[in-house]
Formats: structure tokens, sequence, C-alpha cells
């Protein structure tokens, strides 16, 4: 436990931003889900759609700082090469 006023304040600050941050990241996997399973049904068209709806998603979760740039790039370019084999 923090014993000083501005540890007791990072603790706080911590678990909000904990929470945020699972928000977003279990909202990511969401959206590569519905791409995958777009991909597995093999309909072109509606993994090039989810793949619209997860780009963005994933782009912010670079700018909030919950994942690296280059893993959404490296995620987003695997994704996309996997929906061009189609």
């Amino acid at each position: 436990m923090p014993h000083h006023k501005s540890a007791e304040k990072r603790l706080r600050q911590t678990e909000k931003r904990t929470v945020i941050n699972r928000a977003r990241m279990s909202r990511v996997r969401t959206f590569v889900k519905k791409v995958e399973a777009a991909i597995e049904t093999g309909d072109r068209a509606s993994a090039q759609s989810a793949f619209q709806l997860a780009q963005p998603e994933l782009h912010r979760a670079t700018t909030k700082g919950v994942m690296h740039k280059n893993t959404v790039a490296r995620k987003l370019s695997r994704l996309a090469a996997r929906i061009n084999a189609l």
C-alpha cells in the first residue's frame, strides 16, 4: 500500500487507466475476431468491410498508447494479406 499522497493518487489513476485500457484492448480483439471470422467463411466482401471497420480501431489503440505501432502495422498487414489471398 502506498504511504505518500502522490503514490495514493498514482494508484487511483492507474486503476482507472487499467479499466480503460482493458476495454480498448477487448474492443480491438473483437474487431480482429470479426475480420478473422469473415476470412474463415471465405466471403471476401464481408472480410473487406470488417477489415475497414477494424483498421481505425487498431490505429486508435496505437494513438492511445495501448498497442505499439509496429504491432498494429504487423497485424493489419497480415490480415490484409489473408484477405487478398481469398
